[in-house]
C-alpha cells in the first residue's frame, strides 16, 4: 500500500510543470532618458501597472536613469511616466514569456515646456541634474540677479556643485558671481572650467570668457569668442549684448547696432542693452534714436546713480536740439 502511495505521488509530480507562471517570478528594468542615450533622467517616477491582476508600484529612477521592479508575475504590465513639460508615457511591456526584461524610454518635451522658454533655456543636460543641486542653482540666480546678494549667491552655486561636480552651468554662474565681486581670477577660471566640462557645447561660458577679454581690451579676440558662444546658442541675449561692445571698441558701429538690436529683441526690459545702444546711436549723432534710447532706460532704470545721470544727460541733449533747431541757416544767432 505504502509503494502504491509513493508511485502515484511521483507520477503526479512527473505531470507537474518544472515551473509555472504562479511560482516564476520575472524583473522588468530599464533606462529612462531626457531626448536621448546622453542625457539620462535622474529622479523621475515611474509606475508600473498591471489592471487584471491589480498590481501598482512606483519607484524613481537612479542618478543615471534606471529602474526595476523585481520579484513580478509573468504578465503584461504598463510602464507610466507623467513628467511635468514631457509628454507622457504609457508603454506596454509583455514579461509573460521571458525571465527578465530590460526597456528604454526617451523623453519627449512638449511644446509648451516651461523648461524651454525663449532666450533662456534649460537644458538637457541640466534637468539631469540632481533635484537638490537644480534647487542650489535656482536659489543662487535668485539672489544673485534679484537680491543682489552675491555672497550668498556664491555659496548656493558652490553647494550644486558640490553635490553635482559636472554641472557645467553651475560653473557658468558662480563665474558671473565672481565678476560681480569683482575676482576676474576665479571668474575666468569658472567660465574656463565650463567650457571644459562641456566640452565646448555650452555658449554662455565662451561668452563668460569673451566678457574677460573685452575688459582686458583683446577685442578681436573676444569678438571671436563671443562669436562661438552665440553659434551654440544663438538666442543669449548677453552674447549679443557683449559682441556690441566688442564691436563699438573695434569702431564698427553699424554691425554694433545690430547686435544690441538683437540683444533689445531678446532682453527687451533689461537697461544695459539700452545703454548700449544710446553710446552706439551718440557716436553716430543719431539724436532722436539716442533720445529713444534713454526714454526707456529711464522707464527701465530711474532711481539708480546711472539712471540720474542719464536724466541730466537727456536735458542737456533736448537744450542742445531746441538751440539746433532754433538758429538761423546761416549758423549766426
Amino acid at each position: 500500500m505504502i509503494r502504491l502511495r509513493v508511485a502515484l505521488l511521483v507520477t503526479s509530480l512527473l505531470f507537474v510543470p518544472l515551473s509555472s507562471n504562479a511560482q516564476r517570478r520575472v524583473a522588468l528594468a530599464g533606462n529612462v532618458y531626457f531626448g536621448d542615450e546622453s542625457h539620462p533622467a535622474g529622479n523621475i517616477s515611474v509606475s508600473l501597472e498591471n489592471t487584471s491582476e491589480g498590481h501598482f508600484a512606483t519607484q524613481s529612477t537612479n542618478g543615471t536613469g534606471q529602474f526595476r521592479f523585481g520579484s513580478l508575475q509573468p504578465a503584461t504590465y504598463v510602464l507610466k511616466i507623467d513628467e511635468t513639460g514631457f509628454e507622457p508615457v504609457n508603454e506596454t511591456v509583455d514579461v509573460s514569456l521571458s525571465s527578465d526584461k530590460d526597456v528604454k524610454i526617451c523623453l519627449r518635451p512638449t511644446p509648451k515646456n516651461p523648461q524651454y522658454r525663449k532666450g533662456s533655456v534649460v537644458s538637457l543636460h541640466e534637468l539631469s541634474m540632481p533635484d537638490k543641486a537644480r534647487e542650489y542653482m535656482e536659489s543662487g540666480k535668485r539672489k544673485l540677479y534679484q537680491g543682489k546678494d552675491t555672497a550668498g549667491a556664491l555659496a548656493d552655486f558652490q553647494h550644486a556643485i558640490s553635490i553635482a561636480p559636472g554641472y557645467y552651468e553651475a560653473y557658468y554662474q558662480a563665474g558671473m558671481d565672481y565678476l560681480a565681486l569683482g575676482n576676474r581670477a576665479d571668474a575666468e577660471k569658472s567660465f574656463r572650467k565650463a567650457v571644459e566640462l562641456s566640452d565646448d557645447k555650452y555658449g554662455e561660458a565662451d561668452v563668460g570668457v569673451g566678457i574677460l577679454m573685452l575688459d582686458r581690451g583683446i577685442f578681436a579676440d573676444a569678438e571671436k569668442m563671443i562669436r562661438r558662444g552665440l553659434q551654440l546658442n544663438p538666442n543669449f541675449w548677453l552674447g549679443h549684448y557683449e559682441l556690441g561692445r566688442a564691436l563699438v571698441n573695434e569702431k564698427r558701429l553699424p554691425e554694433a547696432e545690430l547686435s544690441a538690436i538683437q540683444a533689445r529683441l531678446l532682453a527687451p526690459t533689461t537697461p544695459i542693452v539700452y545703454r548700449l545702444l544710446s553710446l552706439i546711436h551718440l557716436a553716430q549723432k543719431n539724436y532722436p534714436a539716442l533720445l529713444e534710447d534713454i526714454d526707456t532706460y529711464l522707464a527701465l532704470d530711474p532711481d539708480s546713480p546711472a539712471g540720474q545721470r542719464a536724466k541730466q544727460f537727456r536735458d542737456q541733449l533736448q537744450q542742445k536740439l531746441a538751440a539746433e533747431h532754433f538758429a538761423p541757416a546761416s549758423g549766426k544767432p
